[in-house]
């Protein structure tokens, strides 16, 4: 092996008589360090996004939320609230009701869904962390609601902190009114605007938080809630507590983790990733035919060394090996200098945010990229595996001819 290995070495790095198979080397290893190093700053720009992306639902998104299987709104059993207090690792609960209401700002509309929320709520979520303006306040000392709409819905009615022009929430009267109307149809109520949160867009545009209470005489709702939101204490194992939870309340509630709340979402982003992925590999398996290009050509250069290796004793094996390490030695420069700069590049992105974001509306200017050590061993080891293919394959195939003529 020691034998063949150096031969290889000495055919790789060497001055050809042919100066095409230089080149064609040389674009070998250039086509797999670019794919490599894709690959890898591909990956890793996934990662920052999915870290990104859990940071804004860790924000907005209760650890285990809790919804009737059926129906919009459901009343908490006493003794179930109980048992979910006592549960070990369930650090405390909020209750919450959601309905979709027509909102009035001075001449200015917009269709919304207000969510009463207890004073838990900024427990179970971090949401009062995310705040544009103001503070995350439900209720005044002397106990006036306030409302805490998101960036798009304040945006959208022009409407900022001053304590001066209330918001007029709209939604339709549960009982039935004869009325012609239309103004009768309607519950009304005014309240001001404490603060401005802002999570991402699609959540700030939907979400204006009213304390329960309120919500409820809106709504004209006795003891109904839309769900019940948990948090957990820490290091508390979560499976274990989810298991819990559902065996408390049964078959007719859902229960879901912070990954089932968005499981459409979560999925779209790794399916994108391991299409990614696999986009790329092809990319680099069609970059191996380099590889078999410039060992073709090698074999046939070679042709009078392989009749003198055979005269000194060589058998058929090593003169394999020996092209066979040709074409690994290829695959594995172009991994390490594609690795290499892959990191390079990756440490200058987090270092310095040298490719910018063109949106505003996110809350970050650059790219965001975490690099991890799987995707530092996954990567190679698939580029080599490629190489090992683009080596073994043509190497058998090309030098039958040779070594049966000999």
């Amino acid at each position: 092996m020691k034998l063949s290995l150096y031969i290889a070495k000495r055919y790789l790095f060497a001055k050809k008589s042919r100066n095409a198979i230089n080149i064609i080397s040389a674009v070998s290893v250039a086509g797999v360090s670019v794919g490599t190093m894709a690959l890898i700053i591909v990956l890793s720009v996934f990662n920052g996004l999915e870290t990104l992306v859990r940071s804004i639902f860790n924000t907005s998104d209760p650890d285990i939320k809790i919804t009737a299987a059926e129906g919009k709104t459901f009343i908490p059993d006493p003794a179930s609230l109980n048992l979910l207090s006592a549960v070990d690792g369930v650090s405390c609960y909020s209750l919450c009701i959601e309905e979709n209401a027509l909102l009035r700002y001075g001449e200015r509309q917009y269709i919304a869904t207000i969510k009463g929320v207890d004073e838990n709520y900024i427990k179970v979520t971090r949401i009062d962390s995310s705040m544009w303006d103001g503070q995350f306040t439900l209720k005044s000392e002397k106990g006036r609601p306030y409302a805490i709409p998101g960036m798009g819905i304040a945006n959208s009615l022009g409407l900022r902190i001053n304590f001066i022009t209330p918001l007029d929430i709209f939604v339709p009267r549960k009982s039935g009114d004869s009325n012609l109307n239309p103004e009768n149809a309607f519950n009304r109520r005014f309240i001001f605007p404490s603060g401005i949160y802002q999570v991402e867009q699609e959540f700030d545009s939907r979400y204006v938080f009213i304390p329960l209470d309120f919500a409820n005489e809106l709504l004209e709702n006795d003891r109904g809630v839309s769900s019940i939101e948990v948090k957990f204490r820490k290091k508390a194992d979560e499976i274990k507590v989810q298991k819990e939870i559902k065996n408390i309340f049964g078959k007719g509630f859902s229960v879901q983790n912070k990954f089932e709340q968005q499981e459409i979402f979560y999925k779209v982003m790794k399916s994108e990733r391991l299409a990614i992925f696999f986009i790329l590999t092809f990319i680099l398996i069609i970059a191996s035919f380099n590889i078999i290009g410039s060992l073709t050509m090698l074999i046939i250069e070679k042709e009078r060394d392989i009749e003198i290796l055979k005269s000194l004793g060589a058998d058929n094996n090593l003169i394999r090996k020996i092209f066979i390490f040709e074409g690994w030695l290829i695959s594995i420069i172009g991994a390490v200098a594609g690795v290499i700069l892959g990191f390079a590049i990756c440490w200058l992105q987090q270092t310095y945010g040298l490719v910018r974001l063109q949106s505003d509306s996110l809350l970050l200017n650059a790219y965001p990229v975490i690099m991890k050590l799987n995707d530092f061993i996954i990567v190679p080891a698939t580029v080599l595996l490629i190489g090992f293919w683009a080596a073994w394959y043509p190497v058998r195939y090309l030098t039958k001819k040779y070594l049966v003529r000999n």
